[in-house]
């Protein structure tokens, strides 16, 4: 590896050999070219098809009414609109949960409510067994 100029005052080569950078790009290239095709194959995969069942479901026509659990900020519980406690709440749910079908269980909270206290609503929910936990909200406002 000899660096010279090609005259003879015998200095560094003050240019940049640009011929390998070229072959290793030319290189990458085709490796590019050949390799691009083969990432567009798609794997053809044959989903099952949902069967619908033709016999009328005996619990769909035994509809529960949603149990609503309030959370105000202060931290006060409410069960459907009543002042509760957080172990009447579990007892309740407790009951709730050995139901069939089980009622869908909808928190609500005031806007300024800490996510701490709903958390805990909800964690106490799903302790007692309850699949089915929502949050309600209200929709927002129209411009007519």
């Amino acid at each position: 590896m000899a660096f010279s100029s090609g005259n003879d005052s015998g200095g560094p080569m003050a240019e940049i050999n640009v011929t390998p950078l070229v072959d290793v790009m030319l290189v990458l290239l085709i490796i590019f070219m050949i390799t691009t095709p083969l990432m567009n194959h798609k794997v053809k995969v044959q989903l099952p098809e949902a069967v619908l069942d033709k016999k009328p479901d005996e619990k769909a026509g035994l509809k529960t009414p949603p149990v609503t659990i309030a959370v105000t900020e202060k931290g006060e519980l409410f069960w459907n609109d009543e002042p509760s406690t957080r172990q009447l709440i579990e007892s309740k749910l407790s009951v709730e949960a050995q139901k069939d079908p089980q009622p869908v269980v909808n928190i609500r909270a005031d806007k300024t409510t800490k996510y701490r206290l709903v958390n805990d609503v909800v964690k106490v929910a799903q302790a007692q067994g309850m699949r089915k936990v929502g949050f309600v909200t209200t929709p927002p406002k129209k411009n007519i």
